[in-house]
């Protein structure tokens, strides 16, 4: 669409004179009607329009047809009444039924001319055009009758009256013709005539309306550079338009300029302005503006003010201001909405005040505004991350009953919330019940599909593919990258490969990551030789090999024990410059040659990525500190963490973790406690590695207080313990002789539901055979076959010296059987207590093998 600022044109032939298809304006006349005859005076004063010939003139006047001459003279009539418009127009309705019509020629422009002269008559000039543009079919270009006005004042002697043009432009705007109205302002604006302040905006208005808003502001534009900057309705116009573009700061530019002006702005003014502070945030300005329309006495304000005020002082965390703004609303009579209802809930649940939250919902709920869909999806929400699924539930299913339609938000947030919480029975019954009622959509779908995937539920996660497409849910790249990568956990290549192929097969394009899935799986695999067969599938697909593709390439190479593959694949890749590398990348390469004992190597690589300007991350250092300690280079290794601070780098949890196992390992309790008061007052926070490291280094001295007391501040930081752990601290407590409380720790670790393993049964009845508990011994035995736990050659050891000790030799040689039965082979103890009947103490399990 061509602009609406670009005037039409009308070649001069068309104009003043010889527009003839017009309706009879007599028709049309939307003004009471004079006399239907004139006077005697009128007729005398209309026949003197010919002194020459009284008589003959007169005669010719009342029985000729109407032709240019007769509208001369209905002109010289009126040019002799142009002093008194009433008696000129009440002569024009006279002679237009006599004589034709006029409209057509000079004579109605000559009247137009006269009418806005005198205030008696603006509005019957006003009537006149109005009534004249309504009526012409099709509607005559303002280039038309703009010239007519133009030029009939130039032949009359009339001089330019800026009313009659704008009385044309609110004839157009009011016959809602848009583009000639704007036209119309254009070609007054060509002629300096200022267009009343109404007007344009009723063009204004007419361009908004029909969504034209640039064309609404090209012409403003040309306003202003005139003078004419409108009134108050003005720049509430062009607030609002800047409001419906998302251009809250162009509104207030509006708003500042008019006040600038000296604009004195009513409620509406003050109203949209605050609204536009608060999309902008700014909660400052919005709330001066308030005062101001309180301060004023203006009136008091809307609900939709009150509202954006407390919504964006929410928004702002400012919950005090905002509950001080609900309650002065409603002190001024004015009753709160769901919008500001729900803001202020939203408030309370990030402070995570549920309380407050719940109290202001259940207050709506009894006294109004009900509550809608929004309100239950911020209370659901917020719950659901809470963990406090009950309550989630609960507000999910009063939705039924309120009869408050449930979205996809809901059923999403809620199912998630139900896997988060550990309720997945309750999750998946809910999926489904979405999954019948057709609420559910690719995204939900794709949230339990990745939840069966981490669950191993892998043939479920692959009939909901099925399901999906049946239902007309169509599975997305997501879905099937899903399902292949928990194949691939699996180690099932070949269907990880068959859900890649069934993705093909649906016309889905494979993404970098879907790639890097396969290949990845491959690695894993040990199949090196499948993995390059994915990427050269790939390049034949003309999918370009990125970063995250052979960071995954480098990654599995040094899974697979080839990191000096991996290593000269990566210097390639920097030396032709193919992409940006990062430090990812070396990090799998160091640690690589770290897993492989090759420490030397994983410095050079080290310096080697400093030398291209690869700056290490504390991951890097982690994996070199680690590695340093596990070959015994201490002083290195503290080298490394000396380094790692003159970057500027903060040790994090694992690395601190690292160098504490390594001291304690040495033994050096001190060093390792000095770093976990360090790690402390980084304000970070120790993991179950980091407290098993001292709890064991504490054990290895014997020092179980020391232990216990760790053991304790673990539980205290709301820390689980493990099976390391309590297998620690039983060892060390059963070594000190303290049955009783080593018994009470295994009691704790079966209600948490820890199940003992080889080992931990192998400390239990090393521990009980030297204080001579074969009794225990015995139970303990029992229980690990009942738990299916197979005891190891030290445990049979155990409990067949117990049997000999006590003469029961048949017990003891049985046992032997059962070991020989169970593919255990007996070592130089089990031979030593049955055939030279040594049965002296069990030997003692080292520290190391736990």
């Amino acid at each position: 669409m061509r602009s609406l600022l670009v005037i039409r044109k009308l070649p001069a032939r068309f104009r003043l004179r010889y527009l003839r298809n017009n309706k009879p304006f007599c028709s049309l006349s939307q003004f009471p009607k004079e006399s239907e005859n004139p006077s005697q005076e009128e007729r005398l004063v209309y026949g003197s329009a010919s002194e020459e010939n009284p008589v003959n003139s007169k005669v010719s006047l009342l029985t000729a047809k109407p032709e240019h001459k007769d509208d001369a003279s209905v002109i010289d009539v009126l040019l002799n009444r142009r002093n008194n418009p009433e008696s000129a127009l009440r002569f024009y309705n006279w002679a237009r039924p006599w004589r034709g019509s006029f409209e057509d020629g000079d004579a109605f422009w000559v009247l137009i001319h006269i009418l806005v002269s005198s205030p008696e008559t603006y509005g019957r000039a006003s009537d006149l055009l109005i009534s004249y543009v309504s009526s012409s079919n099709p509607t005559t270009m303002p280039s038309v009758l703009v010239s007519n006005l133009v030029d009939s004042a130039k032949l009359f002697g009339f001089e330019i009256n800026p009313r009659a043009f704008n009385y044309l432009l609110n004839a157009y705007s009011r016959e809602r013709e848009t583009d000639y109205a704007v036209d119309c302002v254009n070609l007054m604006l060509e002629l300096g005539v200022i267009p009343f302040v109404p007007y344009m905006n009723r063009a204004l208005s007419a361009l908004v309306q029909r969504n034209l808003i640039t064309e609404a502001k090209e012409l403003y534009s040309k306003m202003v550079s005139i003078g004419v900057v409108g009134d108050n309705f003005t720049t509430h116009l062009l607030m609002r338009v800047s409001l419906r573009e998302g251009k809250p700061e162009e509104a207030l530019e509006f708003f500042s300029k008019a006040i600038e002006r000296g604009a004195e702005p009513d409620d509406l003014l003050y109203s949209t302005a605050i609204q536009a502070c608060c999309k902008t945030l700014d909660l400052v300005m919005a709330l001066a503006l308030l005062r101001e329309i309180k301060e004023k006495k203006l009136c008091v304000p809307s609900q939709k003010t009150y509202t954006s005020v407390i919504v964006a002082s929410v928004k702002q965390g400012n919950m005090e201001e905002a509950i001080r703004l609900k309650d002065e609303m409603v002190s001024n009579g004015i009753p709160m909405n769901v919008v500001a209802a729900t803001s202020l809930i939203t408030g309370h649940c990030k402070d995570n005040d549920l309380g407050s939250a719940l109290d202001l919902f259940h207050k709506i709920e009894k006294e109004g505004p009900s509550p809608n869909s929004v309100t239950f999806s911020v209370l659901i929400e917020r719950f659901s991350k809470n963990g406090d699924m009950e309550k989630a539930l609960e507000f999910y299913k009063k939705m039924e009953g309120l009869g408050i339609t449930r979205s996809v938000f809901h059923v999403h947030a809620i199912v998630l919330g139900c896997l988060k919480g550990q309720k997945p029975e309750e999750a998946l019954k809910l999926f489904d019940e979405s999954f019948e009622s057709g609420l559910a959509n690719d995204f939900i779908c794709n949230s339990i599909l990745s939840w069966l995937c981490k669950q191993g539920k892998i043939n479920e996660a692959t009939e909901l593919l099925k399901k999906m497409e049946s239902r007309g849910i169509r599975p997305n790249v997501v879905s099937y990258n899903n399902v292949m990568l928990a194949h691939c956990r699996k180690k099932n290549m070949d269907l990880a490969r068959t859900v890649f192929s069934n993705m093909l097969e649906q016309g889905l394009k494979p993404t970098n990551y879907t790639y890097s899935i396969l290949i990845d799986g491959c690695f894993k695999n040990h199949d090196e030789q499948g993995a390059w067969e994915v990427v050269n599938q790939m390049t034949s697909s003309n999918i370009e090999v990125n970063g995250i593709v052979y960071h995954t390439i480098i990654n599995g190479l040094c899974k697979v024990g080839q990191t000096s593959k991996a290593r000269e694949l990566l210097v390639n890749m920097i030396e032709e410059k193919r992409f940006y590398v990062s430090c990812m990348s070396y990090n799998s390469i160091i640690d690589g040659f770290i897993k492989e004992g090759e420490v030397d190597s994983a410095l050079a690589a080290y310096k080697e990525m400093c030398g291209y300007g690869i700056s290490p991350d504390v991951i890097t250092y982690t994996s070199l500190i680690d590695g340093l300690l596990k070959n015994n280079r201490m002083d290195q290794a503290l080298e490394m963490r000396n380094e790692m601070k003159n970057k500027g780098l903060k040790l994090d949890t694992p690395a601190y973790g690292a160098l504490i196992d390594g001291f304690c390992k040495k033994s050096n309790m001190e060093s390792a406690s000095a770093l976990f008061f360090e790690l402390l007052e980084e304000g970070l926070n120790p993991n179950k590695v980091v407290y098993n490291s001292l709890i064991s280094g504490f054990r290895n001295l014997g020092n179980m207080e020391a232990a216990v007391d760790l053991y304790k501040k673990m539980l205290k930081d709301g820390l689980r313990c493990d099976l390391v752990t309590y297998t620690t601290l039983i060892d060390g407590l059963l070594k000190e002789g303290n049955l009783i409380l080593a018994s009470d720790m295994y009691t704790e670790m079966q209600e948490v539901g820890i199940v003992p393993d080889e080992i931990l049964y192998t400390v239990i009845v090393n521990g009980l055979s030297k204080k001579g508990q074969f009794m225990n011994v015995v139970k303990m035995f029992e229980e690990m076959k009942k738990n299916d736990v197979t005891p190891n050659v030290l445990i049979y050891n155990a409990v067949i010296a117990g049997h000999y000790r006590e003469g029961n030799l048949d017990e003891a040689f049985r046992l032997h059987d059962e070991m020989l039965d169970k593919g255990i082979l007996p070592d130089g103890a089990t031979f030593d207590i049955l055939v030279s009947g040594k049965v002296g103490r069990s030997q003692p399990i080292r520290p190391e093998s736990l």
